[in-house]
């Protein structure tokens, strides 16, 4: 599974294992988790960087309406391999 860090400002990196990916109205978002394996907190990711961005820009998905419409997504790709997810 690939591994992501996540810096947010003024904090600490903290290390993701993405689950998946999928892009949604030309943004593309990740699905990511703390543990590798088992049960663990999931975040949902925006890549808000620009084309000229040497590095990914990724914000946590917190607008409920945007948070919701990109979880159904997620949930019939992960559907697939009979993982739920309860975001």
């Amino acid at each position: 599974m690939e591994k992501i860090i996540f810096c947010p400002d003024g904090e600490e990196p903290v290390e993701f294992y993405c689950l998946e990916q999928t892009v949604i109205g030309a943004k593309t978002y990740l699905l990511v988790t703390d543990e590798e394996d088992g049960d663990g907190e999931a975040l949902i990711l925006r890549d808000d960087s620009d084309i000229k961005d040497e590095q990914a820009l990724y914000a946590i998905v917190d607008d409920d309406l945007e948070l919701e419409a990109v979880a159904g997504v997620f949930r019939k790709l992960l559907a697939e391999d009979d993982i739920d997810l309860d975001i």
